[in-house]
Parts: structure tokens; sequence; C-alpha cells
């Protein structure tokens, strides 16, 4: 059995430019649905999002905040792209806790 991975690439574009990218832990996301977290090695998904908070945790366990209005994500062999008309970092808190 293949070992689990412990991160993920994560690409976070708006409309007019790139928001942020790098190695995750975890993302929350506000899904249309309702909020959504996603790991390494989760199925794939292909999901509306809406307007609202989207949460990076890196492995380091430093924690980013964006505002992100209406767009999509898709996440497939732990590579997740956030699709987004408008967003911007909000908040950078260092270690989560």
């Amino acid at each position: 059995m293949a070992a689990e991975k412990t991160t993920m690439k994560v690409n976070i574009v708006a409309a007019d430019h790139p928001v942020w990218h790098g190695d995750a832990a975890s993302v929350t996301i506000p899904a249309f649905e309702g909020g959504m977290g996603i790991l390494p090695d989760h199925e794939p998904v292909l999901t509306v999002i809406k307007q609202g908070t989207l949460t990076v945790v890196e492995p380091d366990g430093d924690r980013h905040m964006f505002e992100v209005t209406d767009g999509f994500i898709s996440f497939d062999s732990n590579k997740l792209t956030v699709a987004v008309e408008r967003g911007h970092d909000v908040q950078y808190s260092g270690t989560a806790e």
C-alpha cells in the first residue's frame, strides 16, 4: 500500500492576478453547500465556492486566510486549484494552534 502524502500543492488565482501558491497540509473552503475541508489524498472533487474565507495551513503550521468571491475548486492527485473572481490575503497568523 502506498504511503499517504502529508502535503498537497495549492494554487489560488483570481481573475486578474495570482493570490497564493505553495504546499499545504490542509485547506478549508467556503463551498456552496457549506464549509469543506481538503486534506492530502482527498478524493478528487470539483465544486463551486461562494464568497467567504478560505484558510490554508502550511506543513509547518503557518496559517493564511483569504477573502474570496464566487468561483470553483478542482482537486486531483494532491493538486488543488482555486479559481475565484476576486481574492486577497486578509490574515497571516504564523503557526496554527
